[in-house]
């Protein structure tokens, strides 16, 4: 894939890894020289699935602390001062779940991020500086569908 990028082609692959700024790493562990990803790799996409919380058994609760803090979530961010959960009923069979949407996460490989990928940064790194240049992680777009009421706090933490 990348010897196709670097004819000119546009190249369209896919790589096993927990989020955007990880495929750049998992890149580096395949022996691709950190050059080479910063001359051939425009963007990466990330996505995973949280289950949706079931319509015909969606409730309210008043969250504690500790969960608003594991997502980020500032209590005047909440509608109403509640999040949403299913209790479970015949209709998703118990869980509380009903289908599956997706979080997505879209990094530019900007003149920021290859100057990250060029220095040798770890993925953790690469994440904050794709972050300060607006990228919106696979966890900030899970915690507006957690406080939108389409999934949970749980679910959020599971995949991201």
């Amino acid at each position: 894939a990348i010897q196709a990028a670097l004819t000119g082609h546009l190249v369209l692959s896919t790589l096993h890894t927990n989020d955007a700024p990880a495929a750049v790493t998992r890149l580096v562990d395949m022996g691709i020289e950190p050059y080479l990803i910063t001359s051939t790799v425009r963007a990466v996409i990330a996505q995973r699935l949280v289950r949706v919380i079931c319509p015909h058994c969606k409730s309210t609760y008043r969250p504690p602390a500790a969960e608003l803090k594991d997502l980020g979530i500032s209590p005047g961010e909440m509608k109403k001062g509640y999040l949403y959960r299913g209790e479970g009923c015949d209709h998703c069979v118990g869980t509380g779940y009903q289908g599956r949407n997706g979080l997505y996460e879209f990094m530019w490989v900007n003149q920021s991020v290859q100057r990250a990928i060029l220095q040798g940064k770890d993925s953790e790194q690469i994440r904050e500086v794709a972050a300060q240049d607006g990228m919106i992680t696979l966890q900030d777009y899970g915690r507006r569908k957690v406080i939108d009421g389409l999934t949970t706090p749980e679910e959020v933490l599971r995949v991201s």
